[in-house]
Parts: C-alpha cells; structure tokens; sequence
C-alpha cells in the first residue's frame, strides 16, 4: 500500500513538473484564409510569423501588412475581415466559446490602416462584446458588415485618383433608436430578427417588438416619435420622407398589440391624410397630435381568451385624432382631453380618465441633434472614416456618439467630433480591396487593380 502511494505521489510530481516546463499556449483566436505580399503575425516576446493561409491567429498577436501587401483572416466565431495594404492591428482580448455566450468577447486595436469586415456571432451576442479601438474613437459593432480606415493624407489622395461622382450618403432607416430598456428586437419582412439597442435602426415593413418589463422610444427622419411599452408590437408599415417635400411623405403603421404613444411630425403638419395608424379594431387618423393607445383582446387578435378590460383605448393628449371602428363610416373626433374605448362586443365608450401608460411621453424625450444630421466633411480629412454595408456600428469619440445603419458613412476627427458626411467617401466607394466574404480574392484583387471592377463593391 505504502509503495503505491509513494509512486502515486512520484507521478503527481511528474506531472506539475510537466506542466510547469510547458508554457500555456494562448488560445487560437482564428487562421489566415488568404495572404497576398508581405504581412506578419507576431505575439508579445515571439517572433514574427509570415502571413500565409492556414496560420494560427491568437490573442495578443500584432498584425502587420507592408504597402502592397493585404489577408484575408476568420476568427473562430465566424468574423472575418480583409486587412489592407500598410495596416497594423493587435488581437488584444479575444474569447469565444458557444456553450457560454455571455462571457464571449472581441477587443482589437486599429494602430493605421484599414479593414474590410463581416462580423460574426461576438457581436451578433451582445451589443457591447465586440470594440475595436483607434487613436480617435472606438467602433462598437452590433452585428454588421462594415469598412473602417484610419486616414492621413492617403484617402484623400485615392479619391483623387477616381474620376466617378460621389454619391449621396442617404440615411436608408426610417426611425432610430433613442431610448431602450430591456430586450427590444427588429423582425424584417422574411422573418429575420435582430436586436434593438440605442442607436439603432428599423425600416419600413419591420415589426419591433419589446419583451415583457421592456420599453424604447423611436424617432424618425420627419421628427415624429414613438414610445414602445412593455410586450408591444408595432409595424411600420410604409414611411417616405423628403425634408424638401414633407408633404408628399407617408406614415403608415400598425400597432398589433400592447400600448403605443405617438408624437406625429412634419409629415402630419404638411399633409396630416398622409399619416395613419392601424390596428385590428379601428382606424386613427391624425390632425398634427400626440395621442395614447392600449391595444389588447381582439384588438390584438387574441380571441381565445380576454376580458371585458380588453379591447382598443384611444387618448388624446395634444390636437386631434379621427377613430374609425372596423366596418363602419362614422368616425369619431377626439380632442385633447378625450378618449374612447372599443369593447370586445364592439360597442364605442367615451373615456374621461388618461389612462395608465408606460414611458415617457414622447413630446418629453430628448432626442440627439446629429441622429439624421448630415455635414460636409472632405474626403481629405485625417481621422477615422467608417462605412456600414449592414447591421449598426457605434462610434464613440470622447466628446460624443455617432450610430450609424445600413448604407451610411460616419467619421470621427482627431478633436473629437463625430459626423455624417454628405456624400460616401470615393476611397471607400471604389474601394478595390476584396471583401473578405470574397470567393477568389486574388482573382478580385488582380481585377480590380487593372480596372475591371464589379459595380456591386460596396452597395
């Protein structure tokens, strides 16, 4: 018995004394897919590793390509990202494991150049789990497709270069995100659901959705907002708005469950029959108003089971609304001060008392000057230049925070200041880098440098 504890404990010592000769080996963040021209991968105290497909990426490696020289890399959660010629970046924190979601994290440092980047379930987890950080801001990614550049004199001068017209830079999204607590998500026309979080972006034919305990407010282009309760449902159904034409703009939408507070716009104001709000049991229409509605019962398309509570509220608070019941021509005027109630049977009820709501009323929320705001900035400024091709970004500068959506450019400046330019950067427009989702990279990139470029490379 005595000779076997005495061999069990030789082996015990064996085996720290292995583990203390062998370094912990960092754990593998990804590998290089593609490498063109010189590059080098090199961890704190190692040497430099050349860049090649199939090299192992881990945390803490530096990143480095020389002028002419570009990867393609694919971390393990799926991100991949072309870097570009002259480009330095460090790997500085990453973890990805799937049975544990909520501990996963990204952290990189963009020291100069630039990237190409299509991020994958990181950032798709968590609003705040993938950063990358530069000299002038930090980009918070929201699950996107996005390009970013640290420019000096260099993108100026390759925008220089190309004759082609910069296009308008468009904010695509009808409303942003002000205000949003709790779980908030986006479901599009296909039934795909993203995430909701401050900054970001629903477009016309989408639901957003809040959970229970949860609330957002939303602003739109034409200055109308709209306070979200707990377990609400709301379409916006068609939103066309020109600030040089507002009232040949349309708001159209559907409130499918729960309670909405509605601030209508510029829209309203120039054209108030091009603004109207649905719902299962009647129709509102709108006079340049802010009004409640609490929809539950058949109102919400809950047949199998409500009470005598349930069914359609309408509040007026500020000018006036029209409410016309399903199946019937009368409509009824609402002043503010007055409200009306739609029994499940069916029956019209006048009610004298505001009803409870959830949230701020939304003439009473404050709402950030540049969410849709647009300056010239030239393409010759040096700083940070980001372009979404989908998703959200954040930058975040330490004076202030620009989101940015779908089809939209932002820049950071070295004094702090974030903006939309009026037009897409032409260095980043004709951008002849290959995207990283690419299927034959050289083939793009010999292509692109000899002229012959697709007219799908960026939009």
């Amino acid at each position: 018995m005595r000779a076997r504890k005495l061999a069990f404990r030789w082996l015990a010592s064996l085996a720290a004394t292995v583990l203390l000769a062998c370094p912990v080996l960092a754990q593998t963040a990804g590998e290089v897919e593609f490498a063109r021209g010189v590059g080098f991968a090199q961890g704190p105290g190692e040497s430099p590793r050349t860049l090649g497909r199939g090299l192992a990426l881990k945390e803490g490696d530096r990143l480095t390509t020389a002028d002419g020289g570009s990867a393609i890399i694919r971390l393990a959660d799926g991100t991949r990202m072309t870097i570009r010629p002259n480009s330095e970046f460090v790997l500085q924190q990453y973890q990805f494991k799937p049975e544990t979601p909520d501990s996963n994290g990204m952290l990189m440092q963009m020291v100069r150049g630039g990237f190409r980047a299509v991020t994958g379930l990181i950032s798709k987890g968590s609003p705040d789990a993938a950063r990358i950080q530069t000299q002038t801001a930090t980009i918070g990614i929201r699950g996107t497709d996005f390009d970013a550049r640290l420019c000096a004199r260099d993108c100026g001068a390759e925008s220089a270069q190309i004759q082609d017209s910069a296009r308008p830079n468009a904010v695509q999204a009808s409303a942003k995100v002000v205000s949003a607590q709790g779980e908030v998500s986006a479901v599009d026309g296909a039934g795909e659901r993203r995430r909701l979080v401050e900054g970001g972006s629903v477009y016309p034919g989408e639901v957003v959705e809040t959970a229970r305990g949860s609330q957002a407010v939303l602003a739109f282009r034409d200055e109308s907002r709209v306070t979200l309760g707990s377990q609400t449902r709301f379409r916006l159904d068609n939103f066309v708005y020109d600030d040089q034409n507002p009232a040949d703009g349309r708001f159209l939408a559907s409130i499918l469950r729960g309670s909405v507070r509605a601030l209508t716009g510029l829209i309203g104001r120039a054209n108030n029959r091009n603004v109207g709000f649905g719902t299962a049991t009647a129709t509102i229409g709108i006079r340049g108003t802010g009004f409640d509605v609490v929809c539950t019962g058949p109102c919400a398309g809950e047949l199998a089971s409500f009470g005598p509570a349930d069914g359609l509220t309408v509040w007026t608070w500020l000018g006036t609304v029209s409410v016309t019941p399903q199946g019937q021509t009368a409509l009824q005027v609402l002043q503010a001060g007055q409200g009306l109630f739609i029994s499940p049977a069916g029956t019209v009820q006048p009610v004298t008392t505001q009803p409870p709501m959830e949230g701020a009323r939304p003439d009473q929320v404050i709402v950030p000057p540049k969410l849709f705001a647009m300056a010239g900035v030239s393409d010759a400024e040096e700083g940070l230049f980001v372009f979404v091709r989908d998703g959200h970004i954040e930058i975040a500068s330490a004076r202030e925070v620009l989101h940015l959506g779908k089809g939209e450019a932002g820049f950071a400046g070295a004094n702090g200041e974030t903006l939309r330019p009026e037009t897409v950067p032409k260095f980043i427009e004709f951008d002849r880098m290959p995207l990283p989702t690419a299927r034959n990279p050289m083939l793009t990139s010999v292509l692109n440098e000899s002229g012959i470029r697709s007219s799908h490379v960026c939009r």
